[in-house]
């Protein structure tokens, strides 16, 4: 492992007054949506909640997807190990974390890219965005990550089908060539126009679509082009390195199921009490969508929270009297992804007893999420940590500790990022440890941690949504190859639709009381994936930037839940 160089980032902050031919920043909104009138006190608090739009999106990975550092290192890293490819990794990178400026590019065909490249004493120097500063324009496109007028302004004709994912979506733009005829699709019918189209220069209307799960489709089901070692096309269907509303699409959460929930109602939660939705005017408004875009990524948040001046989400010196993002901002919105990941699963340990000094219990983890558990990128794991007590409360057993650095014991990439944990039906010994998530392969059949690289799942045994049929899911010829169950978990018959259930089984001395303590937790960057990503921070600067903050985050992981249980 290189020695790092402790560099870190110095990103510009941007100007979210821009405004644009096709799209507009932030402020231009949030001047009336982060209202004094969006206080609203609800039925089981006397304080009053501030329901403005722009105060909660600022803080989510939407608001940040440009700000990322662990994006900039592995996009870099793509860049640095296939130079050939850059033109089409900036494109595929780009599109769904700085759509705005990916958008406004496509449209006027002038192409641009995220690092500099090449040198002026050659004369082949590129100025990528990530040098310049508010005086560019398309630096302030990209840095708005996704923000306002891109899904405001999302057409919803090819939604939920192939040709509307993987970041083929359409902004609508003006259809008159007008500024001011613009539309701003919204969740409410009649709405108050006039202000806005003075103002903003777009005309709001109604507009469902963007209620529907398939509006996220555009880019949380995401296919990607594979390449050999040597950086080649592959001659296979494209890879899917996410596919969050296939899982949602075959689960009981889907239109119709027994438990019904669209992307939005988990991940932009109805507001309880009515609310006006700007300063100027209109009507109070039920049902309103609150902007919080929860999520599980609090670790990357207070990466951006301690490092928000080198990554350019609030300058360094300022006025007191300036908006910015504060600390507190970015502490309220880890609160509530926090409490939000907390709802996504639930434990129970059942069947226990001693028998021949072998205690055996069950552990039983239900997803309650309409989605796999993790989701998305290959670098995300949960796990189950288990501990067994004698009646001393001395630990006879463990599975699944995690040492400071984020390294947890007994698991093999983290020691060896090429190889992986397998999936356990049954666990005898501390070296096992049940961990839930993507193992991704190269044309080589070996492990690989590059996007690029990828051409099939080694294991995915992610935890599967209520009503997920996996044998029917793996015969549907309709999905992509690369959506599905692999690995052992196929075979394991109670790794089921809703739930897993791991057997333990613990030498023990005697029959006396036991307690068993379990607990499923959480990781966004997996620690052998990182290890892997580290052995190149010699040779790319942004991974070393991100080497720098992600040693000085103390925080490594999150609980998502416990259960406790008694066995004698």
């Amino acid at each position: 492992m290189p020695t790092p160089a402790g560099s870190l980032p110095s990103l510009a902050t941007h100007d979210a007054s821009f405004t644009g031919e096709y799209h507009s920043g932030s402020t231009n909104c949030t001047t009336c949506h982060d209202a004094d009138r969006m206080q609203v006190t609800g039925p089981t608090s006397d304080k009053p909640k501030d329901l403005s739009i722009g105060k909660a999106w600022k803080t989510s990975m939407m608001a940040l997807s440009t700000r990322d550092p662990y994006w900039h290192a592995v996009v870099a890293d793509e860049i640095h190990r296939y130079p050939e490819l850059s033109d089409p990794i900036n494109e595929k990178c780009t599109i769904c974390h700085a759509p705005m400026a990916r958008d406004w590019s496509s449209r006027d065909s002038f192409t641009w890219q995220l690092y500099d490249s090449g040198s002026k004493e050659k004369g082949d120097f590129v100025q990528g965005v990530y040098s310049m500063d508010s005086s560019s324009e398309l630096f302030n496109h990209a840095m708005e990550g996704v923000s306002c007028s891109l899904c405001h302004q999302l057409e919803g004709t090819n939604f939920g089908t192939p040709e509307g994912m993987s970041g083929n979506f359409t902004v609508v733009g003006s259809p008159t060539g007008e500024r001011k005829d613009r539309p701003a699709y919204g969740q409410y019918q009649n709405p108050t126009s006039g202000y806005m189209i003075d103002k903003a220069e777009f005309t709001p209307q109604y507009g469902s679509h963007l209620g529907q799960s398939e509006s996220c489709a555009t880019c949380h089901n995401l296919d990607v082009a594979g390449f050999d070692k040597e950086g080649q096309p592959l001659d296979v269907a494209h890879f899917s390195e996410q596919a969050v509303f296939y899982e949602w699409q075959n689960s009981d959460f889907a239109v119709g199921g027994s438990q019904e929930a669209s992307c939005q109602d988990c991940h932009m939660p109805t507001a309880e009490e009515p609310t006006y939705l700007s300063n100027s005017s209109g009507p109070l408004r039920e049902n309103f969508r609150e902007h919080t875009f929860l999520g599980s990524n609090t670790i990357m948040q207070s990466m951006i929270r301690d490092f928000a001046v080198e990554l350019g989400v609030r300058p360094e010196n300022h006025n007191p009297g300036l908006d910015v993002t504060t600390d507190e901002d970015f502490n309220e919105s880890i609160a509530r992804n926090r409490a939000f990941l907390e709802t996504s699963a639930a434990l129970s340990v059942e069947n226990g007893g001693v028998q021949d000094d072998k205690l055996k219990f069950d552990v039983i983890v239900t997803n309650l999420t309409g989605h796999k558990l993790p989701s998305a990128y290959h670098s995300r794991r949960a796990w189950l940590h288990v501990q067994v007590l004698d009646a001393s409360n001395n630990v006879v057993f463990e599975s699944g500790a995690m040492e400071a650095d984020g390294k947890i014991i007994g698991v093999s990439e983290d020691v060896n990022p090429a190889t992986w944990e397998a999936h356990y039906d049954r666990i005898t010994s501390p070296t096992q440890v049940q961990v839930y998530q993507t193992i991704v392969g190269n044309s080589e059949n070996e492990r690989t941690h590059s996007l690029l690289n990828v051409s099939h799942y080694l294991k995915d045994n992610r935890l599967l949504p209520a009503g997920y049929d996996k044998m029917a899911v793996q015969a549907d010829n309709t999905l992509p190859e690369t959506f599905g169950v692999f690995g052992a978990a196929l075979e394991d018959d109670d790794f089921i639709g809703g739930s897993d259930t791991v057997s333990y089984e613990v030498s023990v001395d005697g029959t006396g009381s036991y307690t068993v303590l379990v607990e499923l937790r959480y990781q966004p960057f997996s620690f052998g994936h990182l290890m892997e990503l580290f052995t190149r921070s010699d040779k790319v600067e942004q991974i070393d930037m991100f080497r720098t903050i992600y040693d000085r985050t103390t925080l490594r992981a999150e609980t998502i839940t416990t259960a406790r249980a008694q066995i004698q």
